[in-house]
């Protein structure tokens, strides 16, 4: 930090990231110019032959060259491990000496070219061969940290004096908005690049911009490279478990410990269809073994007929690997539709016999076009009846619940659910990107079926607004695991993550080597959080009040980011609208030790506890639907929970 400038642009590196790719080049260099050296001295009495002028000259001029790069490696390794992160005075000569390394290259391509018309000999050649896969090796690095916006970044020199890096108001707000503007291009294009197999109709080319204007505008406010992010985060980490061991125990409330065992085992049994929404992909991952052979003999038979009846369409092996995850009879299912476009997610209907109930069962993230529609999260208003407050919900999340309830409602898939077991219950279930559609959609059917509950697993936190997550606590509820990342995924929480990204890294007063080899380290092989030194140990208690000098050499002063970090944690004026889960919401956590047998734990939980990012190795698997059955079923093996939140239980 900041983005290093040289050839007059910013590229996606600072001066403190060529320690480990120089040190990587450096070793192969250094063992390149061994081996040079090793064929030198085995051909030293060959020189006079036909040609071996040319090979005396190209290996003389080769160790010359290797041992100039190689200096001019320990310079750069040297120098560019000087300093902090937002201390880069010690790494000023850096891109001097980038020139000269760049310059280096070029005598290097030349001897390259001219070593393939002049090397004949069997172990030349693989010397020569070997320059050519490291210039190569180095052009690809050339293009991995190219910066497409780096002539556009809004921003002072970097010779500018810190804290005086803000053109004046109307300038800075013109150069930003330039640079928004650009980097909504950029990233649109980079969209249609990416999904260029999917059909480019109006809702294709709606949600590729919309999701261009969020990510593009994310970072744009401050002078991040990646790896400040991956130290931010490794930070991060190691101060969220210190907080977390410092932090005294949660209150427990008494509660039956009957009616949360009832609860966990009703969430077991459902979310069992939830993942049996994802069709045979899911089913093989979690039978690696034998997934294929049970689907096998289902999908190589014609079942047309069959298909017609249940109104499925393009069903494929989903339909055998729906039947074998939940044990139902082909009878019992009145819908399965695999359909699967932006805003259009697959679903089923089905009747469940041992809980009396129409299940509608809603699959979550497992395509490209279910990933826009994640992605789609801006705020869309929602019509809620008998809810006073204002009603909004995510966009994407809302517009594939619309689209299921149209299914149920006008193609009276309900209707005939109910004609055939009238005394059922309705029950709605989802994982993931299918919980939030599932939250939704009993939140649309809630008026006339009054008695409906929803199971959501895992839903997304950005997904309602506060009225109507109050709404549906009367009939959701929302199962958690660990540290999953998705339900504490919302933009405030984003937005949130990155101001304290910006504290830590402006803060710490260590090489950000040091920083990125620890936090590897510590996610792989656990230990003590490390206590690394920071800029604030030796403040006054009042100037903890003030943004950091680095902090504000991070940022765009005209940002939001920067006037939230001028007041508080917080900004004063949100730039986007709070969104939360929805329902009850029922957390499960590890309670265990190394090397000890993993258990969990069950308690009631508020909203309030999902309002930040955690930083783990567990936040992704935390997630997996597959992970989530395992510990619901573990849970009502052992029984080993505990009760947390008068929050008003679920029945059916």
């Amino acid at each position: 930090m900041p983005a290093m400038v040289v050839f007059g642009r910013r590229w996606r590196i600072a001066s403190d990231d060529l320690v480990f790719p120089g040190a990587f080049e450096l070793f192969i260099r250094a063992v390149w110019w061994i081996v040079t050296l090793v064929v030198y001295t085995n051909h030293k009495g060959r020189f006079d032959c036909q040609g071996g002028t040319y090979l005396h000259n190209y290996l003389v001029v080769l160790l010359v060259l290797l041992g100039v790069i190689i200096l001019t490696l320990c310079a750069i390794v040297y120098i560019s491990a000087q300093g902090t992160i937002m201390n880069p005075g010690p790494r000023r000569s850096v891109p001097a000496l980038v020139y000269l390394r760049a310059l280096l290259y070029v005598p290097e391509l030349v001897w390259a070219c001219l070593g393939a018309v002049w090397v004949s000999d069997s172990m030349c050649v693989c010397v020569c061969v070997l320059s050519w896969i490291i210039l190569l090796s180095m052009a690809v690095g050339v293009l991995v940290v190219f910066d497409p916006l780096g002539s556009q970044r809004p921003g002072a020199p970097p010779d500018a004096p810190r804290g005086v890096r803000d053109l004046e108001s109307s300038e800075s707000s013109q150069l930003f908005y330039t640079a928004h503007t650009v980097a909504s291009r950029v990233w649109e294009s980079r969209l249609r690049l990416l999904c260029c197999c999917l059909p480019q109709d109006n809702n294709h080319r709606a949600a590729f911009s919309s999701i261009a204007q969020l990510v593009s505008g994310f970072f744009l406010d401050t002078d991040l490279v990646p790896s400040d992010i991956a130290a931010g985060l490794a930070l991060l980490h190691q101060e969220q478990d210190k907080m977390e061991h410092c932090r005294d125990p949660d209150e427990v409330l008494s509660h039956s410990p009957e009616d949360l065992e009832v609860e966990l085992e009703k969430a077991a049994h459902f979310m069992k269809f939830a993942a049996a929404a994802y069709g045979w992909p899911l089913y093989v991952y979690s039978n690696p073994l034998t997934g294929l052979c049970k689907l096998s003999g289902d999908c190589c038979r014609s079942r047309q007929a069959e298909y017609d009846l249940v109104g499925g369409d393009s069903l494929g092996c989903h339909f055998t690997s729906i039947l074998q995850s939940t044990g139902l009879q082909y009878r019992d299912f009145i819908h399965i539709s695999f359909h699967n476009q932006i805003y259009e997610i697959p679903f089923y209907v089905a009747l469940d016999h041992k809980r009396e109930a129409v299940l509608v069962a809603v699959r979550g993230t497992l395509s490209l076009k279910d990933v826009l529609t994640d992605l789609s999260a801006e705020c869309e208003n929602l019509s809620v009846e008998g809810v006073s407050g204002t009603c909004y919900a995510h966009k994407g999340i809302s517009q594939a619940a619309h689209y299921i309830y149209k299914r149920l409602v006008n193609d009276g898939i309900l209707s005939q659910a109910f004609n055939i077991a009238p005394e059922y219950k309705l029950v709605i279930c989802g994982h993931s990107l299918g919980a939030g559609a599932a939250s939704l959609l009993a939140v649309l059917l809630r008026s006339t079926h009054p008695t409906l509950q929803c199971y959501a697993f895992s839903p997304p936190g950005g997904l309602m607004s506060k009225a109507v997550a109050d709404y549906s606590k009367q009939f959701v509820v929302s199962v958690v695991l660990g540290k999953d990342l998705v339900p504490r995924l919302s933009i405030p929480n984003m937005e949130d993550l990155k101001r304290r990204l910006l504290k830590m890294v402006s803060n710490c007063s260590k090489p950000k080597y040091k920083i990125l080899m620890r936090g590897c380290w510590y996610e792989l092989f656990g230990g003590a959080p490390d206590d690394f030194p920071t800029e604030l140990e030796n403040r006054r208690e009042e100037v903890l009040n003030q943004p950091l000098l680095g902090e504000e050499s991070l940022l765009v002063q005209r940002s939001n980011t920067y006037q939230s970090l001028s007041s508080d944690d917080s900004p004063a004026h949100p730039t986007h609208l709070p969104l939360y889960l929805p329902g009850c919401i029922l957390h499960i956590t590890e309670d265990g030790h190394c090397f000890a047998p993993v258990r969990y734990r069950a308690e009631w939980s508020s909203e309030t506890s999902f309002r930040n990012v955690l930083i783990s190795p567990r936040m992704v698997a935390d997630h997996m639907p597959d992970v989530v059955l395992r510990a619901l079923r573990s849970l009502t093996r052992e029984q080993p929970f505990m009760a947390c939140s008068s929050c008003k239980k679920v029945r059916l």
